[in-house]
């Protein structure tokens, strides 16, 4: 016969059957109460099984808030009801209030009633209630700590003696974010090998030590798959090269970058040809460029998206989608079709394919004083050449056999990223493009969001390339703009 310690099924962290033990496992001295905020579970409804050992205390005002976002068609709706689900499934394993162990290490969720709302705080702001289980915890004597997304929600913990923080589980660390390149000092003779043997080997590089682009931390030279690496004289610093490390051979070849204007677009610095040459490489089906306004994410991307799909016909169909997020206060409801709501949201992508398509890219057009370049896009969307959709109805596709672009990207989470990089079928390239230092969505920052995800998880991977732009090249105004404002 077994004692109380015996094991069930329980819930673990990907929705699968894991072990259950008695709820006094591990050290109660180390152990955490950690109380949930509702901006949390919206945030990752996976978050509830995030704390390993320790105890997930959810206040009841927070189950209250999930009730009103359920409904929702967003991905905060969704989560709302995952976590829903899953505490559902926790009540058949015991009681929500006295707290379910669902791990081997006694980690437990518990649902916990709303305490005394301290002296100077409304008792009917559901944020307040959250903070009354919290200060309660606390004032009992156990370590307790307040997790939350809303700043002034921590300020507020902090204020009333509970220590508070941010959920960090699928932060990425900004500052040393992948840039997609380094930098080495290293003789003129080795610059000179490259070009010559037109390769280098990895052991040949490592040999030197690299810096970040920044040149504030210093890096080995490794075999990272895609990634660039600048070369410069030690005694000259205008003989330099660009190597590129090639996946599965060991080796860095020479980049030039294309010898011809792509749709009348050349590179004008050495980060626009490392992107050029991610985006007109058919096998790296995967690239990710980040950068301030200005520095040619997006006109890169188009003018290879157009080179690839019309001139080389590679692709069936260019396709351009972007997150609907305005920035500052929305104008409300748009009249028209699907097509005449979208035109507002999607004309910086007009702009760009319309400079494209202008006397700088008449190289493609035999008649180019015939027509406009509005004339020019305007036959390119009637033949389904090139689309523009929004990323509301992503779901459930399946995009084969296109050049596909998502601009401003660092507005989308990491669930987000995932359903439309899935969506990728067969014989499809994605570029994801954006600046992680300009972020619309107020659920989302430069640790959070889904781009620097995708760029982090990412690197390394045969098919995946990343390059980030710093320098603006838009114009003379814009380089100042960026610089001193």
């Amino acid at each position: 016969m077994h004692d109380q310690s015996r094991e069930d099924s329980a819930i673990g962290t990907d929705g699968e059957t894991s072990t259950r033990k008695s709820r006094g496992a591990g050290s109660a001295a180390a152990r955490k109460h950690f109380v949930l905020d509702t901006n949390v579970l919206l945030h990752n409804a996976n978050s509830i099984f995030k704390f390993a050992e320790h105890e997930v205390v959810i206040p009841l005002a927070v189950i209250e808030e999930l009730d009103t976002f359920k409904k929702n068609n967003d991905e905060r709706g969704r989560n709302a009801r995952q976590v829903t689900r899953a505490l559902d499934r926790l009540r058949t394993q015991g009681a929500l209030l006295e707290g379910v162990v669902w791990n081997e290490q006694g980690g437990s969720i518990r649902v916990a009633r709303t305490g005394t709302v301290a002296d100077g705080l409304e008792i009917d702001k559901a944020d307040n209630r959250i903070l009354a289980v919290a200060q309660e915890l606390h004032a009992g004597g156990r370590r307790t700590v307040f997790i939350s997304k809303d700043i002034n929600a921590r300020i507020k913990s902090d204020a009333l003696g509970v220590p508070a923080e941010d959920f960090e589980h699928d932060h990425i660390a900004a500052d040393f974010l992948h840039a997609g390149y380094v930098v080495a000092k290293v003789p003129g003779a080795v610059i000179d090998e490259l070009y010559d043997e037109r390769q280098l080997r990895v052991e040949r590089l490592a040999e030197f030590c690299a810096t970040t682009p920044d040149g504030a931390h210093t890096v080995e030279i490794e075999c990272v798959p895609n990634q660039f690496v600048m070369l410069v004289d030690e005694f000259d610093d205008h003989h330099t090269g660009l190597a590129r490390m090639l996946a599965d051979t060991g080796a860095a070849i020479p980049v030039t970058g294309p010898r011809k204007p792509v749709y009348g677009i050349m590179g004008r610095n050495v980060q626009q040809t490392m992107a050029l040459e991610l985006l007109l490489d058919d096998d790296v089906k995967i690239v990710t460029l980040t950068g301030p306004a200005g520095t040619g994410k997006t006109l890169l991307a188009l003018a290879a998206g157009l080179h690839k799909t019309i001139k080389e016909e590679r692709f069936d169909k260019l396709l351009t989608a972007r997150p609907i997020m305005p920035l500052g206060r929305d104008i409300g409801y748009l009249p028209g079709d699907k097509d005449e709501k979208l035109s507002m949201w999607m004309q910086p992508i007009f702009d760009n394919i319309a400079y494209l398509l202008s006397t700088r890219g008449s190289h493609v057009d035999e008649r180019p004083e015939s027509r406009t370049a509005e004339q020019r896009l305007d036959q390119l969307m009637a033949t389904g050449r090139v689309q523009l959709e929004p990323l509301t109805y992503i779901r459930g596709r399946s995009i084969p056999h296109q050049f596909m672009i998502v601009d401003e990207a660092q507005n989308l989470s990491p669930h987000e990223i995932k359903t439309i990089v899935s969506r990728v079928g067969d014989g499809t390239k994605i570029v994801l493009c954006g600046d992680i230092q300009q972020i619309d969505n107020p659920y989302l920052d430069a640790q959070s969001n889904g781009l620097a995800h995708c760029i982090e998880r990412m690197k390394g991977q045969r098919i995946a390339g990343h390059v980030s732009l710093t320098k603006t090249e838009r114009s003379s105004l814009a380089s100042l703009a960026a610089e001193i404002l």
